[in-house]
């Protein structure tokens, strides 16, 4: 659809080549836009200009070099660095003139990257991208409609969408070639433990959505709401308990490792400089006259000073390397793309802790809504339906953990998630009363068919 008809969402005229891939698992077109705009006789204009920062007056201006020309007939100036003492400032040639300084360099004080070219700039802006997306977006949809599909496409983030799902990332073509050949990604493992999270989420909020429209003053439906919407409370504070404990292992991995490398770059730092330094003062050691014997002396005690300084400092960073469980420095490449993609893991898990923090605060809310209808009823009624219930919700409730996390679920971790939201509802001993009446009752009704089949055996 994009590729015959472009112009629906690129509305600029750009030059645009497609490399369509053929129908397969995965079709698409790898979509190539110019950068560089062309003007009205078909020649490329610039991307960038350089922009001069000049001076007139003590104000400071940015002028491109056809527009220095003009700028300079009004007095302004280009600034080079010239040599202050120690330092190296930024000046006019007048201002240095009249102080004596000298010039150290030749290219004069300019913007970081230039002058960019109007059109080019909004080619390559956010909100230009936003604006493609949002057009590729509407055509998608207008064709999906043609062809009778229900399926819609939404250019926006999870975040402007307002949506509480995780995203997923991006996995490429290297992480499922590896899922291809039975091993299994990090990158696809996250995506589906992602998913499988999100499903979750989901489906515990169309349930108490559901409950939540169907409940009016009826025990029975009250104690259902109540029920599973204590049930989600438990799963989302598993949520927040399995992210914070991941987190904290996280961390203090992290709290290890960043202070190694740090470490480990300093003493390569110090390793480079020292042997260099030594290898001046062989240097000047072997240029010096064997007659001048204290010279050499001197010499031979520092170039042993610093071959002890070395070892020592080698020595540490092998034992380093050791606990990074390198044998070369080539290693050390990997140990800091582990610590980035903690790193990365600690904010995913962050994020997730935060959205179920909300998540859990509006079943609270929720919860307290319920109450509020349940004084129309009978509570004594309500509360031994509710722990009738209890048991079947919670076990259902565990199920739905289990499946999500599976080798990874923990069971000390829901035994706490379950006596939080207990403490955060404040009715359990109300509950266990209930539950030690209905036991009561339960024992009383055996003893009572116990009696009544004894009776009947007697006649």
């Amino acid at each position: 659809m994009l590729i015959r008809n472009p112009k629906r969402v690129f509305t600029y005229e750009m030059i645009i080549d497609f490399a369509p891939y053929p129908p397969g698992h995965n079709p698409h077109a790898h979509i190539m836009l110019t950068v560089r705009p062309l003007d009205e006789k078909g020649n490329w204009q610039y991307k960038t200009q350089k922009e001069y920062l000049c001076v007139k007056n003590g104000e400071e201006q940015g002028f491109t070099a056809d527009e220095f020309k003009i700028a300079q007939t009004e007095g302004w100036e280009k600034q080079y660095q010239y040599k202050v003492g120690k330092k190296k400032v930024y000046m006019t040639a007048s201002a240095a003139e009249e102080k004596g300084y000298e010039r150290v360099s030749k290219y004069p004080k300019s913007t970081k990257y230039g002058r960019q070219n109007p059109i080019a700039e909004r080619w390559n802006s956010e909100e230009q991208l936003v604006l493609w997306r949002a057009a590729w977006a509407d055509v998608t949809n207008r064709h999906l409609e043609t062809a009778g599909h229900e399926e819609r496409i939404d250019h926006r983030s999870h975040a402007d969408r307002g949506l509480t799902e995780q995203p997923t990332i991006h996995e490429g073509v290297v992480a499922r070639a590896l899922e291809k050949k039975g091993i299994v990604s990090d990158r696809c493992e996250l995506n589906r433990q992602i998913k499988a999270d999100n499903a979750l989420l989901r489906e515990l909020k169309a349930t108490v959505k559901k409950l939540m429209q169907a409940v009016k003053a009826s025990v029975p439906a009250l104690a259902e709401a109540v029920e599973s919407l204590r049930a989600n409370m438990v799963v989302f504070r598993y949520q927040i308990r399995y992210a914070g404990f991941g987190k904290h292992k996280l961390s203090e991995s992290l709290n290890v490792l960043k202070p190694d490398l740090e470490r480990y770059a300093l003493l390569v730092q110090q390793i480079k400089n020292k042997t260099k330094e030594r290898k001046t003062l062989l240097a000047e050691k072997k240029a010096t006259p064997f007659y001048q014997f204290v010279a050499h002396n001197d010499l031979a005690k520092k170039i042993a000073e610093l071959t002890e300084d070395l070892e020592e400092l080698k020595s540490e960073k092998t034992m380093l390397l050791s606990s990074f469980d390198c044998s070369e420095d080539t290693g050390i490449a990997e140990v800091k793309k582990s610590v980035a993609a903690m790193e990365e893991n600690l904010k995913r898990l962050t994020k997730q802790e935060e959205k179920y923090a909300a998540e859990l605060e509006d079943a609270l809310k929720q919860f307290s809504e319920l109450r509020e209808q349940a004084k129309n009823v009978d509570s004594a009624e309500l509360l031994e339906q509710r722990v009738a219930l209890q048991s079947d919700k919670i076990q259902a409730a565990t199920s739905k953990i289990k499946a999500v996390y599976g080798e990874k679920f923990d069971p000390l971790i829901l035994f706490d998630s379950k006596r939080d939201v207990a403490e955060m509802l404040g009715e359990e001993a109300k509950i266990q009363s209930i539950r030690e009446h209905l036991q009561k009752k339960q024992e009383q009704t055996a003893e009572r068919k116990k009696t009544s089949t004894k009776h009947e055996q007697e006649r």
